[in-house]
């Protein structure tokens, strides 16, 4: 059963390190083609008028999948472990104390997504389109649900991996 967390974990990292990946490079497009266009009309008087509209928006909306995705791909990388608090426990008790502290962002993943498919399902029964753009809102809040959900489940393996069988997650020491 262990082998098969790991496995199911480290193939989930890897779909939302490409979703984060894809999300950054497109973030990174927009803002380099708005900021090119505009430098452009400026060094042309508005000569050249070009612009890319709602790139604003369509910035925002990446960061938002960018940083759930990159949320999920590294939560079990997440804990700052604080010396002070955990110097004489063993290690197998870190490793499940680390587990524990998991179960919190299986929670939190598990809020954001019932909360995001109630706005998606809201968003969609009302014909809810994004300022600038009109895109609809709802695929959008679908989208941040399932990576919501992808954050759950990753927490929830890695918290059995840690608190059950007692496996080692990568933490931060704060050095």
């Amino acid at each position: 059963m262990q082998l098969s967390l790991e496995r199911a974990s480290h193939w989930l990292a890897l779909l939302c390190k490409l979703v984060a990946g894809i999300a950054l490079l497109g973030l990174l497009g927009v803002t380099i083609v708005d900021v090119t266009t505009r430098y452009l009309a400026r060094l042309t008087d508005g000569g050249v008028a070009l612009s890319v509209t709602g790139s604003v928006e369509l910035v925002s909306y990446l960061m938002l999948f960018s940083l759930l995705a990159a949320m999920a791909a590294n939560v079990e990388k997440s804990q700052v472990v604080v010396e002070a608090f955990s110097h004489g426990l063993s290690p197998t008790i870190k490793n499940r104390l680390h587990g524990v502290y998991l179960l919190g962002f299986t929670a939190l993943g598990l809020v954001l997504f019932f909360g995001l498919l109630e706005s998606g399902s809201s968003a969609a029964r009302y014909g809810e389109v994004t300022q600038d753009l009109r895109i609809p809102m709802g695929p959008i809040y679908y989208a941040a649900a399932v990576l919501s959900l992808m954050l759950g489940l990753r927490s929830l393996v890695h918290a059995l991996l840690s608190a059950i069988f007692g496996v080692e997650g990568e933490v931060s020491h704060g050095e």
